[in-house]
């Protein structure tokens, strides 16, 4: 039963080194996203701007940040993370920093004034639209919002939402995706030495509460045993 135990300890023991080493890998791998991840935003120097106090700026006030921020945790309900705002890291380079600047691209959108111009009378739903120009304000319509058959508003959306705007914010949500993905594998690369250790540990006591003791002489004669 002894050696039972003693080579149960042994196997977990081994099977949390395996465990360990796993974590180190899916740690390495990690290390080797973030870099990865940190020198395209570098590359492509997209920044936050900050004030001298340290806050969010958005075209020098912060009230435009603000606005920004509330239409980022708000209207989208995403779990900013402060830690990851680092005015001395201005980079774009974290989860919470690649939602800021998607937010920022999309309240400038959805704020934003087009001037549509018609360059003949236009008859809509029994409504005249004179030749012309208009200021048609976005006020908040996103892509799917905008009435496209619309004379004014038809146009307007085109002008608002353009493919840049679009690559943008999907190319932000895909740095976001990434910095997330980061994150859960720096998680699971902790679980996976945090239970390395754990069995390694347990495997460990098993080993040593199943050690041979040298019984003492005296105790050995005491129970009638010739040495």
């Amino acid at each position: 039963m002894i050696n039972r135990l003693r080579g149960l300890g042994i196997v977990l023991g081994l099977i949390g080194l395996a465990f360990v080493v796993a974590g180190g890998f899916a740690f390495f791998k990690v290390q080797e996203g973030t870099a990865a991840l940190e020198a395209f935003s570098a590359a492509q120097g997209v920044e936050l701007t900050y004030n001298e106090d340290g806050q969010l700026v958005d075209r020098g006030e912060t009230t435009g940040a603000d606005a920004i921020m509330a239409l980022l945790t708000d209207d989208w309900g995403y779990p900013v993370v402060d830690s990851e705002l680092n005015p001395a890291d201005p980079t774009v380079n974290t989860a919470s920093e690649y939602m800021f600047q998607m937010a920022t691209v999309a309240y400038h959108t959805l704020h934003g004034m087009q001037t549509i111009v018609l360059e003949e009378d236009v008859e809509y739903n029994g409504e005249l639209f004179a030749a012309g120009t208009y200021d048609f304000p976005v006020d908040g319509r996103y892509w799917a919002d905008f009435d496209r058959e619309h004379p004014i508003e038809g146009a307007a959306r085109a002008q608002a939402w353009t493919g840049v705007a679009h690559a943008l914010i999907g190319e932000l949500g895909v740095g976001t995706v990434t910095a997330q993905a980061l994150k859960l594998g720096l998680a699971l690369a902790g679980l996976f030495a945090g239970l390395g250790g754990t069995l390694i540990l347990t495997g460990a006591g098993l080993v040593w509460a199943t050690r041979a003791e040298k019984v003492p002489v005296p105790a050995l004669r005491t129970a009638g045993v010739t040495v």
